[in-house]
């Protein structure tokens, strides 16, 4: 029976809810499907999980994935684990080499005294540091990666030679200490280079 009183056939009621189940039905449907797309996303932090790195590192790192987790962690154990540079010494029997303007690579002159410092490193039980230096021209953060890639051809040639790579580090300080701070080629040349201190080992 309908709200003014009149009679509604049984079929005419079944087929007046069929909108409303149906409705509900999609519904239903819907929110299943967030659900279980929600329940199958990976998570971040769980796929980024590095277990050698501390929990703190890897909770500030950027939600970069895999990579920029590792990147955080690696390099703060790396750093970590760098002797201080203040600990380590000049030696008389270990020369610096010098570098061109803007670049790294070893020059033939050069790589006669790395022979002769790896021969004396071979016979002393000592760890290495290679700083490297670059001369006043260029921005703070150029020169600093600069130094850096002199600094690690430094070590990877005296590698090379036989020098074992647990003994030794780099440390760049761009354009920081000057050996002359005179303005001109001459004094520029002297700042170019790769400068090699150790300490005893142990």
């Amino acid at each position: 029976m309908s709200g003014n009183g009149a009679f509604v056939p049984r079929s005419d009621r079944h087929n007046a809810r069929t909108p409303l189940l149906a409705r509900d039905a999609i519904a239903a449907l819907v929110v299943t499907t967030m659900v279980v797309g929600y329940a199958r996303r990976p998570s971040v932090l769980s796929r980024a999980t590095v277990p050698s790195g501390p929990p703190a590192a890897a909770a500030r790192a950027p939600a970069g994935g895999d990579t920029a987790v590792a990147v955080v962690v690696a390099e703060r154990k790396i750093v970590a684990e760098r002797p201080a540079p203040a600990t380590f010494v000049e030696n008389a029997n270990v020369k610096p080499i010098y570098f061109d303007f803007d670049r790294y690579d070893i020059r033939p002159e050069d790589a006669r005294t790395m022979e002769a410092d790896a021969a004396w490193l071979k016979s002393n039980n000592v760890l290495i540091l290679v700083e490297g230096q670059c001369d006043e021209r260029g921005t703070d953060d150029y020169n600093l990666a600069l130094g850096d890639r002199r600094a690690r051809a430094t070590m990877s040639y005296l590698a090379a030679l036989g020098i074992a790579t647990n003994r030794m580090s780099t440390v760049s300080y761009g354009k920081e200490r000057p050996v002359c701070t005179e303005h001109g080629e001459a004094c520029w040349a002297l700042n170019r280079r790769a400068h090699i201190v150790v300490k005893p080992r142990g």
